[in-house]
């Protein structure tokens, strides 16, 4: 199992699809699992036009229904707090060699790519609110990096630290050399 983690525009979807391509993995993207979740639950579509995350057990279940034991998997985008973290650990790290992958660039960083996304035309709808781009940023800050951070100290899982600043090409080759 790998599991792509970083905060907003650091290229976790960009880089899932590059190692999909390379690879026959199970691809849970979170987020396209969200938002094809909200097309039919209004819950849901609620809780992320917030720029809000979902409970626990709402998303806990939809991964859970999406995960393979019998399959390699890469994982786009979860978990996002400590509690989800706990959880993937606790439920899957007998199942899976699981190697967390922390895709890391400076907050001003994430925003600028954010900002290209949506001059670009591939921002999604929730880029285009600044305040729901902060709510995101502070989630990430607050919540995810404790996650990321007890991730990093748990003996049975392999943790790299990716700098992904740089150009694409070069950014994904440090992946792949974390991977080896």
């Amino acid at each position: 199992m790998i599991v792509l983690m970083g905060g907003q525009g650091v290229g976790k979807g960009t880089f899932a699809r590059m190692l999909a391509e390379r690879h026959e993995y199970k691809y849970i993207e979170t987020g396209k699992m969200l938002r094809d979740a909200a097309t039919t639950n209004q819950a849901i579509a609620n809780i992320m036009s917030r720029g809000e995350l979902l409970s626990f057990d709402m998303l806990i279940k939809l991964i859970a229904d999406n995960i393979d034991i019998n399959r390699d998997l890469l994982l786009d985008g979860f978990p996002r707090t400590l509690d989800q973290a706990k959880w993937l650990v606790q439920n899957y790290a007998d199942k899976f060699n699981i190697h967390i992958l922390y895709l890391n660039v400076p907050e001003e960083t994430m925003i600028q790519r954010i900002q290209k996304r949506i001059r670009d035309g591939g921002g999604r709808t929730d880029d285009t609110d600044t305040a729901a781009i902060r709510r995101r940023l502070d989630i990430f800050r607050d919540e995810t990096m404790p996650a990321i951070n007890w991730l990093r100290t748990i003996p049975k899982i392999k943790f790299s630290d990716i700098d992904v600043t740089g150009p694409v090409d070069k950014n994904f080759n440090n992946i792949l050399a974390a991977l080896k």
